[in-house]
Parts: structure tokens; C-alpha cells; sequence
């Protein structure tokens, strides 16, 4: 049988990402293995996921939590070293823009392991911003673009990619949301919080929005 190939997932986009990958080659009787970084430390930020989306648990868990981003991204870098030494696969398969994604992807191409990116091409042209480096730099090392949109591909060739690493696969994010989607009831939560039937709801999580007193006030106040 051959070696399994690996999923490299770290923070929440990851998992609804990889679920439906993983249950496709599962349904193709592919073998896989499962490794979680722990960038997402927090029960709330990563169990729920693997139980609400059916995923498998990890094989390994590498538990690095939260740091700088250098820091995090070289303590992944570090520990899927190890990881990829002691069972090299034949095929690492990252998701996204998180720091776990350019950490793996880095260390697949130091150790000559092949990469595909899941949801590749994807750009907001500021590179200022930490998701948009992850993005670029993973892309240029990966061996397999899988583009969600005919804009990634766009992306993706005015940088001089070939055609031949970019394949047009869907976006797997949506996948996720139609096989869901009647699980998707309000009602218990909004009952347990105690807000009416009539709401929104507001994620509030980049750094140059929630870590500046000002720019949280504002966009609280607009809220309001």
C-alpha cells in the first residue's frame, strides 16, 4: 500500500477547507494522515471543528500555539522537520493562508517533498498584510496550485506560473457549506445567548482593526 499522503491544518479556515478534500481521497480509498500544528490552541478555536465537520481526529498533534508570527511559523517549521524525517509522504497537502500553510510549505521544499495549495491564487495585492505574504510565498514553492476561481488562475499566471501547475478544482469552503447546511439552525444559540430573533452577527479578528483602541471603537459605534 502506498505511503499516505499528509494534510497539514493549524487554524479554523483549515478544517472547513480540508474536510471535504479528505473525504473525497476517502471515498477513492486514499491513505491520509492527519497533522494539526496547534496554531489554534483553544477547545473553542479547534475541537468543535473536527466534531462539527466530521473530521478525522489528528494523527499527530504538534500543540505549537500562539506567538509572533516568526516565532509560530519557525516552531511549525521546526516540528514538521521532524515530522516529514521520520515518515517522508509523498505528497503534503496545505490549505490557505495561515502561518501553518507557509510553514509546511517551506519545509516540504527544503526536504524535496512534493506540495499541493489548496485555494491557491487567491490575492489582496497588500502585503502588509501577513496573509498575502503566506499566500505568494507558498505559492511560488507549492507543486500543485488548486484554484478556487478563474481569478486565481489570472493571479497565478501574471506572475509567470505555469499553466501546468494550476488546476481549477472549485472552492471546497462552499462544499462544506452546502453539506451543512441544514445543520445550520440558530435557534439553539441564540436561545442559550439570550438575543433576539431579529440579529447579526460581526467577526472582529485583523490586527490593524482590533488591536488599536480607535479603530475597535469605531467600527463598534457603526455596530451600534
Amino acid at each position: 500500500m502506498p505511503d499516505p499522503i499528509v494534510h497539514v491544518v493549524g487554524a479554523r479556515p483549515n478544517f472547513v477547507k480540508a474536510a471535504p478534500v479528505m473525504r473525497a481521497l476517502s471515498a477513492r480509498n486514499v491513505g491520509q494522515r492527519l497533522v494539526h500544528t496547534g496554531q489554534h490552541y483553544d477547545a473553542a478555536m479547534s475541537d468543535v471543528f473536527f466534531r462539527d465537520l466530521d473530521l478525522p481526529r489528528p494523527d499527530v498533534s504538534l500543540g505549537v500555539g500562539s506567538g509572533s508570527h516568526a516565532r509560530q511559523t519557525a516552531a511549525i517549521m521546526v516540528a514538521l522537520e521532524e515530522v516529514f524525517s521520520a515518515g517522508r509522504p509523498p505528497l503534503v497537502i496545505v490549505y490557505g493562508d495561515v502561518n501553518s500553510t507557509i510553514a509546511a510549505a517551506i519545509v516540504c521544499a527544503k526536504l524535496g517533498i512534493p506540495t499541493a495549495h489548496v485555494e491557491a491564487g487567491l490575492r489582496s495585492f497588500d502585503r502588509s498584510m501577513p496573509e498575502e505574504v503566506n499566500r505568494v510565498v507558498t505559492d511560488s514553492l507549492a507543486d500543485l496550485l488548486l484554484v478556487t476561481s478563474p481569478e486565481g488562475l489570472d493571479n497565478l499566471a501574471r506572475e509567470g506560473v505555469g499553466a501546468e501547475r494550476m488546476h481549477l478544482v472549485g472552492n471546497p469552503m462552499i462544499d462544506t457549506l452546502l453539506r451543512h447546511m441544514e445543520r445550520f439552525r440558530p435557534g439553539p444559540v441564540r436561545e442559550r445567548l439570550g438575543v433576539p430573533e431579529r440579529y447579526a452577527v460581526a467577526t472582529l479578528h485583523r490586527p490593524a482593526n482590533v488591536d488599536r483602541p480607535e479603530a475597535a471603537g469605531r467600527m463598534v459605534a457603526a455596530l451600534g
